[in-house]
């Protein structure tokens, strides 16, 4: 769950989802308050610090099992990219303790204009909103809720006050709501009864609390309706109107009628789409796709709106063959002066991964990266487009890295964006996800040490963990998805900079349940041992998980001592688990299935007695395991002296080189060893 624990308290004043600490409403200083909305108080506010103006949504809730729902449902939207969706910019719970009441704070984006003023304004001069205005943000709304749509994302709320101008031709679409919200009948009944234009806009079905994509058509097509009708229409007889259609569509035909006796321009294409979107049964009601249709592919509609060119003819198989029979550089024309053709595209980039590497312009060719990003954000809606751009860019990163090429002309901010767009755009796409994983992988370990900390807290605050400890779990079956999830997660660990330690909690399960399903696979024990390293290092895993990470750890290492990351990784682990918990060093030294951890460690040191890093390595374990008095005697019963001994002289820089361990072949008296001693002190006693 994303939202705060609440054990049936009622939690604090500044719990909120992940990654916000301190009190949410001291940053903020309200200005004023606006009308109520349907569900709660709307507060504009400013922040102290940067004085931007924004509003908060107070929703009161009726417990902290709804409040909980309720953020657990609504953070998801955090993650939304669409140039036409306002998205919420904090979420957070809050209790007010002169009321005794629990409060739910959306912030949102200010604006003063929304199409609530515009249709007003024209209302009261009784003017005919302009056509072509209208026309292209129609397709900005249309745009914005087929992606909500795509992802299977229900406005619940839509109306003309959440659809702000944030300049005189760009609109979004803002306050998204949620089912636990919207269904709470109570509070529905006390607004109704306040003021009714706010359920005025809802569909037939969602007065009863039924919510679905067909519910968010009926209330575009009321707008639409009262943006067309609104200069011979007073707001009143308006309101009437939107509740009377939901008993029957007669007055709609009247005004339809009248509409076209006035001469509003576009009359007989909002004559042939509102009865169809205004259907009582949901089921009769037509989809954002066929609104689409109707208004910009049948019609003669047009917009600004880059996505509306999906829907353009496409060019035939064989003339995009024929363009694209060149070099890259033609090649990468074609692709810009065929942007808005998805099928140009995907063909464009099928050839491209088919080219040499030598006549793709390899090690790396920026324009073509550049191309290719730019593609991948015009279609985000097209599938096979996201997986062929991934693949290609995968490829191209692939090839850079192979060449050592510097990670600044690498990596950037673009390629991070798209893919982790494309990643929310199909979440549950496995192929897509592998593809992403890895990239993400990439992107994030080869910036620089400073830009890579900036992008990894970024990704988690977008619930990247979140998303790939939920496929680990739900994607066993997968291999790769759980190797490129592993590696993924390792990239994230790597600068140490964790915005939210809770769901890591859960990962030594996680990758015990993996380990099982692929015993003998050395790629994910590799990947495994990484992630188990790090994880230690960040105090991730708890104590009554030692023993089952040791023990992982030691399969490994057995399972892969030819793999020298896997080893080195796997030690280090050891050694910092060894390091803080007596019990697991005790698992390194008991004797389990015929053989102990101080055997393979003497199988290690002999496998890779030549590098360094390994034996440095392993020397760290030893260091760790020496600090335990009772350990002692199984480090002598093992014969470890003269490894200790040989390691000394091999490599005068060790750990333990300046170390005099097992000077005297029986145990040294004294006190208890101290946690954490170093190196001389543990081998000289």
């Amino acid at each position: 769950m994303l939202g705060p624990e609440t054990d049936g308290r009622r939690p604090t004043q500044g719990e909120r989802g992940p990654g916000y600490p301190g009190e949410p409403m001291d940053k903020y200083q309200v200005l004023y308050q606006l009308n109520p909305g349907a569900l709660g108080v709307n507060l504009v506010v400013e922040e102290m610090e940067t004085k931007v103006k924004r509003v908060i949504k107070q929703v009161e809730c009726m417990d902290d099992h709804q409040a909980s729902q309720a953020l657990e449902e609504l953070m998801p939207l955090l993650k939304l990219q669409h140039a036409h969706i306002s998205v919420y910019r904090e979420l957070f719970i809050t209790w007010n303790g002169e009321i005794s009441s629990l409060y739910l704070c959306l912030v949102m984006e200010f604006n003063k204009l929304s199409f609530q003023e515009v249709i007003e304004d024209k209302r009261k001069a009784k003017e005919i909103i302009d056509s072509k205005w209208m026309q292209n943000v129609l397709g900005q709304v249309l745009d914005a809720l087929e992606y909500l749509h795509h992802l299977d994302i229900i406005h619940r709320n839509l109306k003309p006050s959440n659809i702000i101008l944030v300049s005189s031709d760009h609109c979004k679409l803002q306050d998204l709501s949620s089912n636990v919200l919207m269904t709470n009948k109570a509070k529905w009944n006390i607004r109704a009864e306040e003021d009714p234009f706010h359920k005025s806009w809802m569909a037939p079905e969602a007065l009863n609390f039924s919510f679905s994509q067909k519910s968010d058509i009926w209330s575009l097509g009321c707008i639409i309706l009262d943006m067309t009708s609104c200069s011979f229409m007073a707001s009143t007889e308006a309101m009437y109107l939107r509740k009377s259609l939901r008993q029957s569509s007669g007055s709609l035909e009247t005004v339809l009628k009248t509409m076209e006796e006035k001469q509003i321009p576009d009359a007989e294409t909002f004559g042939n789409l509102l009865p169809r979107m205004l259907q009582i049964d949901p089921s009769d009601r037509i989809t954002i796709k066929d609104v689409v249709h109707i208004t910009f592919v049948s019609g003669s509609f047009k917009s600004s709106c880059i996505s509306l060119t999906l829907y353009r003819e496409t060019v035939p198989a064989s003339i995009t063959d024929m363009l694209l029979e060149g070099n890259v550089a033609s090649i990468l024309e074609v692709m810009q002066n065929f942007s808005g053709w998805p099928e140009v595209q995907f063909r464009a980039m099928k050839r491209l991964l088919k080219m040499p590497a030598d006549q793709l312009g390899l090690p790396w060719c920026p324009e073509l990266v550049e191309v290719v990003v730019t593609t991948m954000q015009l279609h985000d809606r097209v599938l096979d487009i996201q997986l062929c751009a991934c693949s290609l860019l995968l490829h191209l990163l692939g090839q850079a890295m192979v060449h050592h090429l510097e990670a600044k002309a690498l990596c950037n901010q673009a390629i991070t964006s798209a893919v982790l767009r494309a990643l929310w755009s199909y979440p549950e796409e496995e192929s897509l996800l592998v593809l992403v994983y890895s990239l993400l992988a990439i992107t994030t370990t080869q910036e620089s040490e400073s830009e890579s900390e900036s992008v990894s807290e970024e990704l988690q605050n977008a619930g990247l963990l979140e998303h790939i400890l939920e496929h680990l779990n739900s994607s066993l079956e997968s291999r790769d998805v759980c190797v490129s999830g592993l590696g993924l997660l390792w990239a994230l660990l790597l600068d140490g900079i964790i915005v939210n330690k809770a769901p890591l909690e859960k990962v030594p399960d996680l990758i015990s349940q993996v380990l099982a399903t692929y015993p003998a696979d050395g790629e994910m024990a590799e990947a495994s041992c990484g992630v188990f390293w790090l994880l230690s290092l960040l105090g991730c895993i708890k104590e009554q998980q030692f023993e089952q990470v040791v023990a992982l750890l030691l399969q490994s290492i057995r399972l892969c001592q030819n793999r020298v990351l896997l080893v080195n990784n796997a030690y280090r682990g050891l050694a910092s688990l060894v390091e803080v918990s007596e019990l697991a060093a005790f698992k390194v030294v008991v004797q389990e299935e015929g053989s102990s951890g101080l055997s393979l460690v003497k199988e290690t040191y002999q496998l890779h007695k030549d590098d360094p890093e390994v034996v440095e390595n392993v020397g760290m374990l030893l260091v760790h395991l020496a600090s335990y008095e009772e350990i002692l005697p199984e480090l002598v019963s093992s014969s470890m002296k003269a490894l200790v001994q040989e390691i000394k002289e091999r490599f005068t820089s060790s750990l333990v080189s300046d170390s005099s361990a097992f000077s005297k072949p029986g145990l040294p008296p004294g006190g208890s060893p101290q946690l954490g001693c170093t190196a001389s002190g543990a081998w000289n006693r």
